[in-house]
């Protein structure tokens, strides 16, 4: 991993220890849950129904089609690289928790990406003659640096940087949100800031504790709502 890669990682990892909420199980809103429990009933419910349906189900579909998805999981990588022992946002499965959110409660967003992808892609070809998913990570990680800059040209709406700052953000999200919103694979996030998800009980000397919660298992939304309810 490059010195490039390690600062870009340590940046998102950083921000979202530091913010705390973009761990917790609020961050995304109560639409999105919503949403995707539409999605899990529907395909519960019909067996043709698409494999993107179901709950956490990898890849894309319900918004992204194919090109978009390889644009948006290729940039998301670049923001958030993969390394040996250091999960990335494809091992997060961070494009399956954007596409879902676009098909649900970020669907305002529809074409705020749809046009952002297509002057992404104006800018790659002319620029580089390629898409933005066939280029190497050196010069994807220049498109991005034009982009963070406002410096990548042909861009209206959104703007340059508007696109960046809004993927980035989706990115974290997907990254460190809880999984039942379609990111986050296998708690992918949370092991990097030593989040230990929504636990039922913490004790006063955990509460007070400033190293990392390490004793229990970590636990999503969607583990407690098949917890067996308890009768006093």
């Amino acid at each position: 991993m490059s010195k490039h890669d390690e600062a870009r990682r340590k940046f998102l990892v950083g921000a979202a220890a530091g913010a705390g909420a973009i761990a917790s199980a609020t961050v995304v809103p109560q639409a999105l849950a919503k949403s995707h429990e539409h999605h899990k009933t529907a395909a519960a419910g019909d067996p043709a129904a698409p494999a993107h349906m179901h709950s956490g189900g990898e890849g894309h579909g319900a918004f992204f089609n194919d090109d978009n998805a390889a644009t948006v999981a290729a940039f998301a990588e670049r923001l958030m690289p993969g390394a040996p022992n250091m999960p990335g946002a494809r091992d997060a499965d961070v494009i399956n928790y954007i596409d879902l959110a676009l098909a649900g409660a970020y669907a305002d967003q529809q074409d705020f990406y749809r046009r952002g992808l297509a002057q992404l892609d104006d800018y790659c070809r002319s620029t580089y003659k390629q898409s933005f998913a066939q280029l190497d990570a050196a010069k994807q990680d220049a498109v991005i640096t034009a982009l963070e800059g406002g410096k990548a040209t042909g861009f209206t709406y959104p703007t340059a940087q508007a696109f960046f700052n809004t993927l980035r953000t989706h990115t974290m999200e997907g990254m460190f949100a809880d999984p039942v919103y379609g990111g986050n694979k296998d708690f992918a996030g949370w092991r990097l800031v030593g989040f230990p998800g929504a636990q039922p009980v913490f004790t006063e000397a955990d509460m007070q504790s400033k190293e990392a919660f390490t004793h229990a298992p970590m636990i999503g939304l969607q583990a407690q709502a098949k917890a067996p309810s308890r009768r006093t």
